[in-house]
């Protein structure tokens, strides 16, 4: 039958073990005997032999004597540190000098002793010590526990990933919601002015309204479309058609970006591709809204024919950012802005990648920043 652990670490009625080591036969035994009565006590006679006992089993402490032969006690000190950095020292000296003293403190010593030690001294020394040396080794083992249960968190957040990513998509969808349901309120509020004016049956008038209930339509369509993603993103992927690349982007500069005159488009009119037309809107949604965010005034969408592939390119002439920045931005979590989840990007290369497609980034800071999209052509 084992015995119960005590508060102490030991088994009820074992003695914390103690070393003293000393090189005179007489105030080694002496020492010995006196902390016998509450101390399991073992000796060594010199340095290399308490050394070898220290790296066979654990003691509570350790009872040093500074003047010996072939290894000193300060030179024996620096060596047991290596081999036990937990145990408590008491340093023993017939020469009670404060040099002496501050020599054992420096090297490692818990306490120091004039020798011969007083009795009473002594053993309330040994209990003070030998109670350290326990909670040393505990708050160790604490730390021990702490580091390996953190280890195993991070083992377990891998192997999780997928749910994670679940967890992630939903700030993702509030983030790219945000955007076209402003456009869908403030085009709301424009077609009520409007229309307190149709009462004049005013053509032109009329014409503008038809247009901007156009663009609120398919504002709503694609918040619509968000929303529809999320809810069945675990259960299918978006469907894959023929659309043209470019009609894309203009349709995000439109609806989402009020048309404006900051970004201008140049190369190939059309590029076909095969692809879900609203992930492809949120990709360019998140590219425009982060260069104008960088204090961007001028964003050139230039599209080239690359072999078989159809080559996007967007420039802008914002802040920029240095080579940490980049990484962080496409790695995701990394956000310029006060408010920012920093996603951006890192939707977009989930995204494309899902399409076949690549993306890099390219930028200096002060000068603005360059994203480079490469996909499979349809034909």
């Amino acid at each position: 039958m084992l015995t119960p652990p005590s508060a102490t670490g030991l088994t009820v009625g074992e003695k914390p073990l103690v070393l003293v080591v000393d090189d005179e036969y007489g105030p080694r035994e002496s020492i010995a005997f006196t902390l016998s009565s509450e101390f399991a006590v073992e000796t060594a006679e010199r340095a290399a032999e308490a050394l070898a006992k220290l790296r066979a089993k654990p003691y509570h402490l350790v009872v040093l004597d500074i003047r010996m032969p072939e290894m000193d006690g300060i030179r024996a000190l620096e060596e047991l540190r290596k081999i036990d950095p937990h145990v408590s020292v008491i340093m023993l000296t017939g020469y009670g000098t404060l040099n002496t003293a501050q020599q054992a403190m420096v090297a490692g010593a818990n306490q120091y002793l004039r020798k011969p030690p007083d009795i009473v001294e002594l053993i309330e020394a040994a209990r003070k010590q030998t109670e350290a040396t326990r909670v040393r080794r505990q708050q160790a083992k604490m730390n021990s526990e702490a580091h390996e249960l953190n280890a195993a968190l991070k083992r377990e957040i891998e192997q999780k990933e997928p749910q994670i990513w679940q967890g992630r998509a939903s700030v993702e969808l509030v983030h790219d919601l945000n955007n076209p349901l402003t456009v869908v309120i403030g085009y709301a509020t424009l077609l009520v002015e409007e229309a307190r004016m149709v009462s004049n049956t005013d053509p032109e008038r009329g014409r503008r309204l038809l247009d901007y209930a156009s663009v609120v339509e398919r504002a709503a369509e694609y918040c619509h479309h968000l929303s529809e993603n999320w809810r069945l993103t675990s259960k299918q992927t978006a469907d894959f058609t023929p659309l043209d690349l470019v009609e894309v982007a203009r349709d995000v500069q439109q609806v989402v970006f009020f048309s404006t005159v900051a970004i201008q488009f140049s190369g190939l009119p059309h590029a076909a591709i095969r692809g879900s037309k609203f992930e492809l809107m949120r990709v360019f949604q998140n590219v425009f809204k982060n260069s104008l965010e960088a204090g961007a005034d001028r964003i050139s969408v230039e599209v080239a024919r690359a072999g078989r592939n159809i080559e996007l390119t967007i420039l802008d002439n914002g802040a920029g950012m240095d080579a940490d920045g980049m990484k962080r931005a496409l790695k995701g979590g990394f956000s310029s802005k006060k408010n920012g989840t920093g996603l951006g990007l890192s939707i977009c290369r989930h995204l494309l990648g899902a399409h076949g497609a690549t993306m890099t980034l390219e930028s200096t800071p002060g000068e603005g920043s360059i994203v480079r999209m490469v996909f499979p052509a349809a034909d």
